[in-house]
């Protein structure tokens, strides 16, 4: 199957590290015109750097999902600078440190719910208003599968991925006939920047095994794989899905 996304706006948040960093790479090799956004500049300074992609091709900003003036400013700048809004992948998303429910921090858990959750909202928003004008649009949510199952010393970041299942299924029934399709993507341990630092250091082989472990591939996936899947699931290719929350697991949430 040959998937192109020639003369496409594709809008990417959490473009600085990790799925989105990848995702940018991978769309644009792939023909698109993109909007980037990440709170972490350092990091996505380093996106583009890799991108080595004049003004014609991609656009990059400061933007904290889960403020309301960022979130509209971000859209609203890449519609002024190439015209239109074709796919937005909401994937700007953070964890937190392990703990039972009984001991979590409660500004852990507010964060979590701040970014994960608020921050895809806002987005998917303003996003809608515009893909509404135009007449079409494609929106993905990147969940998690612990938005699938429950995660065990992850419960807040656990109920923000659920969340987020959520949001993508009632607006994928809302926006169904309005040639706006809106699915999510829930990705199982890979090698991102939010697990990386987990399995590094001290007794990191063992954590990255016990994570292995639970998976029934036996392996971490990797960041390419997982953005595969996001090409798919936003491509023209994949013209009758919509609010389905698809795991890309390793066959984790089968059993």
């Amino acid at each position: 199957m040959d998937i192109t996304f020639e003369e496409k706006i594709v809008q990417i948040t959490g473009a600085g590290s990790g799925f989105g960093r990848t995702a940018a790479l991978e769309f644009s090799k792939a023909g698109a015109k993109l909007v980037l956004s990440d709170v972490n500049m350092t990091g996505l300074d380093e996106t583009m750097s890799l991108l080595g992609l004049g003004d014609d091709h991609v656009l990059a900003m400061r933007c904290d999902v889960s403020n309301e003036q960022d979130v509209e400013q971000m859209v609203k700048a890449g519609i002024d600078h190439f015209g239109s809004l074709d796919i937005a992948i909401n994937n700007a998303g953070i964890a937190h440190n392990m703990a039972r429910v009984a001991e979590a921090s409660l500004s852990e858990f507010d964060l979590n719910m701040a970014v994960n959750v608020r921050g895809v909202f806002l987005c998917m928003q303003n996003e809608l208003r515009q893909m509404m004008k135009q007449g079409h649009g494609v929106i993905l949510n990147v969940s998690s599968v612990a938005g699938l199952i429950g995660a065990p010393f992850a419960a807040p970041y656990s109920a923000s991925k659920h969340a987020v299942i959520g949001l993508t299924k009632s607006a994928a029934l809302e926006y169904a006939r309005k040639n706006i399709r809106i699915n999510a993507i829930c990705p199982a341990f890979c090698h991102t920047a939010i697990i990386d630092p987990i399995i590094s250091g001290e007794n990191g082989k063992k954590r990255e095994q016990d994570m292995a472990n639970v998976i029934p591939m036996g392996r971490l996936g990797t960041a390419e794989e997982i953005v595969d899947g996001m090409m798919w699931l936003c491509s023209d290719q994949n013209s009758f899905t919509t609010g389905q929350a698809m795991a890309f697991d390793g066959g984790l949430t089968t059993a």
